[in-house]
């Protein structure tokens, strides 16, 4: 079964240890992470999530995961599912620093 993403959303699909899992990288999210991890930056936060610690995929899967069995999945983790996941962590996180290009047909600002 796999579950309905909402990439306008930021969500990205993951499988980890057969469980379909759907992952976004919210704010609060990020925080509970890094302050689990004691991540002193968002670059020190990006490169533990996307060079797949083994701590740190831990509670990205635990704190991220918006939809699907998230405790079955942390309990089924294996050393093969770390790429799926890099992938995803770095995708969740990309959504982040897309351009938003905002509403274009908004009236200027008065000046």
């Amino acid at each position: 079964m796999t579950l309905e993403v909402n990439g306008a959303r930021g969500e990205v699909a993951l499988k980890v240890g057969g469980v379909d899992l759907v992952i976004a990288a919210t704010m609060a999210g990020l925080a509970a992470v890094s302050t689990r991890l004691e991540c002193k930056s968002l670059a020190d936060l990006f490169v533990r999530l996307s060079g797949v610690e083994v701590a740190a995929t831990h509670a990205a899967i635990e704190l991220l995961t918006v939809k699907g069995d998230k405790v079955e999945a942390a309990a089924k983790l294996k050393l093969k599912d770390f790429k799926a996941c890099a992938d995803a962590f770095a995708l969740a996180l990309a959504h982040h620093f897309k351009d938003d290009e905002g509403n274009g047909d908004a009236a200027p600002a008065a000046g």
